[in-house]
């Protein structure tokens, strides 16, 4: 019985864990693209010219979103997401900011989800 309960547990354990980094927004019908979704929610929060931590000239911690190459190739690692919805194990993103509105995370996350088509 001892035994059962404990993979019971573990397997609850698993599941939420890897929960955590799965997206909690419906895709379907919704496929942004860079240029015309993506770049002016980055241009506000992260990449603003002369102000933003990770535009042109100014990449933070190496990532450069300011660009169709920077954000896709930031898209791919799960810290992207992670940082802008403020989950539990990741930096906050924008840093010392306020999270972004679920209006344009949902964008973000579906953009990702899709592939992070230009």
């Amino acid at each position: 019985m001892k035994i059962l309960i404990s993979l019971t547990v573990i397997c609850l354990l698993i599941i939420i864990i890897g929960c955590q980094h799965a997206s909690v927004y419906d895709c379907t019908g919704v496929t942004p693209t860079y240029t015309k979704d993506v770049k002016p929610i980055l241009d506000s929060y992260c990449a603003m010219p002369g102000m933003g931590c990770h535009g042109a000239g100014n990449d933070a911690s190496g990532i450069s979103l300011g660009d169709y190459a920077g954000a896709s190739a930031a898209s791919s690692k799960k810290s992207f997401m992670g940082s802008i919805e403020h989950l539990n194990t990741y930096q906050n993103m924008p840093q010392g900011g306020v999270r972004m509105p679920d209006a344009q995370i949902h964008v973000l996350s579906c953009w990702v989800e899709n592939g992070a088509p230009n």
